[in-house]
């Protein structure tokens, strides 16, 4: 552990990293099993753009835009597309990104920008790497990708007169820009920069193109408004069978920037090596777990690590410059700077992975977070490109911060860090929606009758909030202020009902809110209702750091499991749903498709049930996870859903994921491998696994008996094996 702190301190850890991953033995094209279309129709909202891990730049196909189906700007089942611009989001729940946008077409201008015919046959994604055919206008479309670059293939099969669209302005949530600067440089590039105002407010975006020959003519087409982004189309003469290259770099802090990451990432010509080196970067992360089973397996295994390495996303310049969260351009110390943290949904098992599987990236985030609250006051609620978003519930970069911290990462500066998690959880933020302090404190709760709407899972929220800001108080041997927020923490017991076992609305005056429907769902904050897309069912477990208090609070632990039953087995209605779209892949009232239910089936094991949660696990793998593009129940929320995969199919899990505590399941894979980054290895052996032998029926962790259902980050990282004896019900009854 000490070798891991010196490299993470000394900046070497990337070194190592890959030092470790060129080992022969883990040299396999992990790559090939990657399907980068898993989770692109339905509500998955991922995308099959071309991208390195944690690049800046996502090149890919747009196919829709404007509503919620089109979070990521792709569905599969689409037969037309738009254009293929350089960033998208991956499994959001809100569409933006999809910005500076090309686009091949042959035939007449005027009609420009429409929708083109694709050959959904010809449709091909990899890592790295993205292919298809537009067959109306004779061109085959290949994009590689490097980190803050891609490099476009346009090979067209008749010989003739094509174009290139660069459709500036266009993009997700938002499609006119403002600020815009451009110029046509020569007779082969193009460069400029705008900003854009969606879903993501104020956000720069600079870009920098260069054709691989010039072209025959170029021209502006007209504009909306005087201060929007142009549109160029050029105009190339080809023969049939001829290739037309075009790079792209991008840029959060101006054109210039654009250029110097253009020429840092993709110097030359060489399509086929872009696409190569795009590869190897992938089976170099990949490579870090190895997942034994069957096709099938392997393939969900690696493309949930695909969607868990496509980001948080780093927005620093090949110079280490970076736009900061005020706008200004800054000098980054470490030369990253991270951002698409969908903390709200990340923080429950996408980051704690990252502690686990990319160590390289969880001091860059965290010093990123720091670096957003110098500049913006506070932490981040969620952070995309940049920029701060407070669309959700409590603030969950304090658990991130306090995880890293308990978890022995010393990369960052630790009094700044409880100086923003102070400041962020009891300041008053003029502007900040959701906060409220005066009233959380004055009450302990979020009073119903004066927070219109979510009041309890903002208490709920900001609670484990308060229990992770305590914990690192501890650690840093501040009692007074450790005191304060452990007082805090217990504030979910003030929206706790134990009469009727569900958290629900509480007023100033200390009656519950009537009258109360558990089905109910809601979300935001202007509507009356009490739950952020939830209900009671889901929400009322929502104590991961308390489970003694909680199963007091449900009655005692044979009510609890009653309880737990129950909400598998009650009926999948939806009532009262103000956000029924992101309430998917039920299984009763337990919402496997949104994150709040995600711990939840690790409360059984704790209560001395482990059969009843090998039974779910299997039956959410069996029923929520697949290959394909209808391969995911929900939207995978930068990579949540498949945190939430890749630690189940081991056979653990952090049901608090704050301090480095797992929660024993049941393996879904009959063995799987962690490589360290100092040459250790963990692995995970599920002796006797089945269809039928999906009980636990012993653990023992490098030989030793695990007697409490539970595993420490510190175990993990030491190296060593983690065995389960796998049974069937009826053999582990007879042992019982």
């Amino acid at each position: 552990m000490q070798m891991l702190m010196n490299t993470m301190n000394t900046g070497k850890l990337l070194v190592a990293v890959a030092a470790c991953m060129a080992l022969s033995a883990w040299a396999d094209d992990f790559a090939s099993y990657v399907d980068p279309f898993t989770g692109t129709a339905g509500t998955g909202h991922t995308h099959p753009s071309a991208c390195v891990p944690f690049g800046m730049v996502q090149s890919g196909p747009d196919t829709g835009f404007g509503d919620w189906a089109y979070c990521s700007g792709y569905q599969y089942r689409d037969k037309a597309v738009l254009g293929y611009s350089q960033t998208h989001l991956s499994g959001t729940g809100c569409p933006d990104y999809n910005d500076v946008q090309v686009l091949p077409f042959a035939g007449e201008i005027g009609s420009m920008p429409a929708r083109r015919a694709i050959d959904k046959a010809t449709e091909r994604a990899e890592p790295g790497y993205y292919a298809v055919v537009q067959p109306d206008d004779g061109v085959r479309v290949e994009i590689a990708a490097a980190k803050r670059a891609s490099i476009y293939r346009l090979t067209w099969t008749r010989a003739g007169e094509a174009h290139v669209l660069l459709n500036l302005p266009f993009g997700q949530n938002c499609p006119k820009t403002y600020g815009a600067q451009s110029a046509v440089e020569g007779k082969t590039g193009v460069s400029g920069s705008h900003f854009r105002k969606g879903w993501v407010r104020n956000r720069l975006l600079a870009y920098a193109f260069v054709f691989g020959r010039p072209w025959k003519s170029i021209r502006e087409l007209p504009k909306k408004s005087p201060d929007e982004a142009p549109r160029y189309v050029a105009t190339f003469d080809v023969a049939a069978g001829e290739a037309l290259l075009v790079k792209v770099g991008l840029s959060m802090t101006g054109a210039d920037g654009a250029k110097r990451n253009l020429a840092a990432d993709i110097p030359g010509w060489d399509f086929d090596a872009v696409r190569a080196a795009a590869r190897a970067k992938w089976n170099a992360i990949l490579a870090r777990t190895a997942c034994e089973g069957t096709d099938d397996q392997k393939r969900n295994w690696y493309t949930a690590l695909y969607h868990l390495y496509g980001q948080p996303n780093d927005y620093a310049d090949a110079d280490g410059r970076f736009s900061a969260a005020d706008g200004k351009v800054c000098a980054s110390p470490d030369g990253t700077y991270m951002t698409t943290l969908s903390l709200w949904d990340t923080f429950r098992a996408a980051q704690p992975w990252y502690t686990l599987a990319a160590p390289e990236i969880v001091t860059p985030v965290v010093n990123s977070m720091l670096s957003h609250y110098r500049t913006f006051g506070r932490l981040p609620v969620m952070s995309y490109g940049g920029k701060n978003v407070d669309c959700m519930v409590g603030n969950h970069a304090v658990p991130v911060i306090a995880d890293a911290w308990l978890k022995g990462f010393r990369g960052f500066d630790a009094a700044l860090a409880f100086e923003a998690i102070t400041n962020t959880l009891t300041v008053a933020h003029p502007g900040k929606p959701k906060e409220n302090w005066d009233l959380y404190d004055r009450y302990g709760y979020f009073p119903c009758d004066v927070i219109k709407g979510e009041s309890v899972s903002r208490t709920l929220e900001c609670a484990y909030d308060d229990a992770c800001a305590a914990r690192f108080a501890i650690a840093l041997g501040k009692s007074e202020a450790a005191a304060f927020f452990a007082r805090r923490a217990d504030y979910w017991k003030n929206v706790f009902d134990p009469s009727i076992g569900f958290a629900r609305g509480k007023t100033t005056k200390g009656t519950w809110r009537t009258p109360f429907d558990p089905y109910a769902f809601g979300h935001g904050a202007e509507n009356d209702n009490d739950f952020t897309e939830g209900n009671a069912f889901q929400y009322s477990w929502h104590v991961m750091q308390d489970v003694p208090g909680l199963v007091a609070a449900m009655g005692g632990r044979e009510r609890c499991v009653e309880r737990l039953d129950a909400l598998f087995s009650a009926s999948g209605q939806v009532a009262g749903a103000s956000c029924v779209l992101d309430i998917s892949g039920m299984i009763g009232q337990y919402v496997h498709g949104n994150e709040p239910s995600h711990h939840v089936i690790y409360l059984y094991p704790q209560v001395g049930r482990p059969e009843r949660a090998a039974e779910r696990i299997r039956e959410v793998f069996d029923t929520q996870y697949h290959v394909g593009p209808e391969g995911l129940c929900g939207n995978d929320d930068c990579g949540q859903m498949s945190a939430w995969y890749v630690f189940s199919a081991m056979g653990f899990y952090p049901f608090d994921p704050c301090g480095g505590e797992y929660v024993l399941g049941a393996p879904q894979v009959p063995q799987a491998t962690l490589r360290l980054v100092d040459g250790k290895t963990f692995t995970v052996v599920a002796k006797g696994l089945s269809k039928e032998n999906k009980y636990v029926k012993s653990v023992t962790l490098n030989d030793r008996p695990v007697a409490d259902w539970k595993i420490r980050h510190a175990d993990i990282v030491k190296g060593g094996e983690l065995v389960f004896e796998m049974a069937s019900l009826k053999t582990q009854k007879a042992l019982d």
